[in-house]
Formats: C-alpha cells, sequence, structure tokens
C-alpha cells in the first residue's frame, strides 16, 4: 500500500499540499496546527522526505512556517498581514475584472454553477463545504476567466484569507457573501466589466471591515480579561 502511495505521489507531486489547502479552505485546519512530517507520512502513505518536500513549496507559498525545535505550523497571520493581504488580493481581483473584455456565455455558466453549489451548501448547513466554495469563487473566477496564473496566486492569497478570517473575523454572512458573487456574475453578463470591478471591490471592502471590527473586538475582550476579577 506504502508503494502504492509513493508512485501515486510521484504522479501528481502536489497531493499533499493540494490537500492541505483544500483543508484549510475548508476551515478543517486551524492557523497554528501543527503538521508533523511523521503523521503526514502515515497519512499519506509516503515517505518523511516527499511529505518535507511539500512542506517546503507550502512554505513558499506562505500557507506553513517552520520552527527549527518544534516542526511545521500553519500560519497565524497578524492583523497588518491580513491587511495586505486583502490589499494584494484587491489589486489582483478588481484589476483582472477591470482589463476583462467580454464574459463568454460558457464562462457565466460555469460562475452560476458555481453560486449553485455555494447556495447549496448554505441550505444545508455543510460549514466545511460553504466555507471552502465562498473562498474557492475567486480562484473559479480566474479559471473561468483563462488567467491560470491568477488563479493559481489566488489559491494561496484566497487561503491565507480564510486563515486569517478563522482568527479574527466574526462568521461572516455566507448569505451575503454568496449574493456579492451573484452580483458580481450578473455585471459581467451584461458585459459591464467596470461595474464587475467595482462589485468586487466592495465584496474585498466588507472582508476587511469585518477583519477590523473583530481586530478591535478582541483587543477589548483581552484587556476585559485582564482587568476584570481581579480583585482588590
Amino acid at each position: 500500500m506504502r508503494d502504492e502511495a509513493e508512485k501515486d505521489a510521484h504522479k501528481n507531486p502536489h497531493l499533499i499540499e493540494d490537500r492541505i489547502i483544500h483543508a484549510a479552505l475548508s476551515g478543517r485546519i486551524a492557523p497554528g496546527e501543527r503538521l508533523g512530517e511523521k503523521e503526514l507520512s502515515e497519512i499519506f502513505g509516503v515517505s518523511r522526505t516527499l511529505v518535507r518536500e511539500a512542506m517546503m513549496r507550502l512554505q513558499a507559498r506562505g500557507i506553513v512556517e517552520v520552527s527549527s525545535r518544534r516542526g511545521w505550523f500553519v500560519i497565524e497571520p497578524s492583523v497588518e498581514e491580513a491587511r495586505h493581504t486583502i490589499d494584494a488580493r484587491r489589486a489582483l481581483e478588481v484589476g483582472m475584472l477591470v482589463t476583462l473584455d467580454r464574459a463568454s456565455p460558457g464562462m457565466i455558466r460555469a460562475l452560476r454553477d458555481h453560486v449553485r453549489a455555494e447556495q447549496k451548501a448554505i441550505a444545508s448547513g455543510d460549514r466545511a463545504e460553504r466555507s471552502y466554495l465562498l473562498g474557492h469563487f475567486h480562484v473559479c473566477l480566474a479559471e473561468t476567466l483563462g488567467n491560470p496564473v491568477l488563479a493559481s496566486l489566488l489559491q494561496d492569497l484566497t487561503t491565507r484569507t480564510v486563515l486569517i478570517a478563522a482568527l479574527y473575523q466574526s462568521s461572516h454572512d455566507a448569505h451575503e457573501s454568496c449574493g456579492e458573487h451573484g452580483e458580481i456574475i450578473d455585471a459581467l453578463e451584461k458585459g459591464n466589466s467596470t461595474e464587475a470591478a467595482r462589485l468586487m471591490d466592495v465584496h474585498l471592502r466588507h472582508v476587511e471591515k469585518a477583519l477590523n471590527y473583530r481586530s478591535a473586538a478582541s483587543r477589548l475582550d483581552h484587556l476585559k480579561a485582564a482587568l476584570q476579577g481581579s480583585g482588590t
């Protein structure tokens, strides 16, 4: 079995990192979670060398970090890093839409299918699938519009955003986020790429606003915990 897994890993050298990114987008892996080479080697049935290579690629992509004494960990982004990540996404995603000539009917159908999947996950209460689909919409958008380079970049930035949300944001209104995705598609279907870009900017600003709110709330909670019940 291990030999077969090794062969599969060599056929798809990105299998381990793809699984880890999917788990992060789904909220199944938390920020700061330790990813032990021995444990991953057992889970995937491959050598620790292949695991280490996958971890090094994820480190280069900004998804994990390594400690010389404790091993590999999922990143725990700071508020400042979160803002930089969202700024980078805004530059890429708004720019992508501004420069778009027109989305074909096939592109619109693919994006509508994705939003229907989001709606189904929301309706079923599947939080992991909902989290994954809402984040992956942005990757799907770049792929559908025919820009694999942007799709790859957005995969990493979106994963980092989901990890940031897990640390700093209150539960994002999934219905509102899904609705905003639909509005972006509506604008694309009408051939109004400028409006689609504006709506994307608004959408990402909502994410940033939630982040800022949560950050302030966390500081207040920390201060209350420090000062209440200390006894005088």
